[in-house]
């Protein structure tokens, strides 16, 4: 045999070893594959039962809500609240105004002062008056515009999933009764009826210190 025949039987040699030595590891982790134990989904010795799954009804969000406004009380230690802090940050002190809800006041009067046109509302739950102007803030709105015989006011209306409204609300001059007349006549407080061509002397101011002593 010749030097070069030698060499490839022993190589082939090699090879045969080399099978012969991995096939036994790969015919155990074939078998060790297939004897791992699946437990069945259910028990082969009873009886087939049909299961029924019953539907949960899916529960709906519950339907916004307007949010409810604090009391007068509440909303009078609020304003009192940032009055305070107003003052401490020497900025000037918010108008009792913020105070009262747009559906807690009354028009009883619109007259022209040397600051332009103004208007006296009523604050029912305390029985106050205030001289109010275009610009001034409720707590729920803004007043936009003084007419002749009516206040013009934006409100707004916050919800509970927390989306605000705004809407255009007007409230009108309330004439007088005669009681009201005669009791104005006899104390010399304006009567509630607009004076068109001069100016009239200004009403009651903004009296802070009326509110929280009313709210006492």
């Amino acid at each position: 045999m010749t030097m070069r025949s030698k060499k490839r039987i022993l190589v082939a040699a090699c090879g045969l070893l080399v099978a012969a030595w991995c096939a036994p590891l790969a015919l155990g982790q074939e078998a060790a594959k297939n004897t791992n134990y699946r437990s069945a989904k259910r028990d082969p010795f009873t009886n087939y039962k049909v299961m029924f799954r019953r539907k949960v009804a899916k529960k709906e969000p519950p339907k916004p809500m307007p949010v409810p406004a604090p009391s007068i009380q509440a909303r009078i230690e609020q304003y009192k609240g940032q009055k305070r802090a107003a003052i401490n940050l020497r900025q000037p002190a918010p108008k009792p105004t913020t105070a009262l809800l747009l559906d807690e006041v009354r028009v009883t009067g619109i007259f022209r002062t040397p600051r332009g046109v103004a208007a006296m509302v009523e604050a029912k739950p305390i029985k106050l008056s205030y001289v109010i102007y275009p610009g001034e803030t409720f707590y729920d709105g803004m007043l936009v515009a003084i007419e002749d015989s009516r206040l013009v006011f934006r409100k707004e209306t916050r919800w509970t999933d927390g989306r605000r409204d705004v809407a255009v609300e007007t409230k009108p001059l309330e004439q007088p009764s005669a009681a009201d007349a005669l009791t104005a006549q006899k104390t010399g407080e304006p009567t509630g009826e607009p004076v068109k061509g001069q100016p009239e002397a200004p009403a009651k101011k903004d009296d802070a210190k009326a509110l929280a002593s009313k709210s006492n």
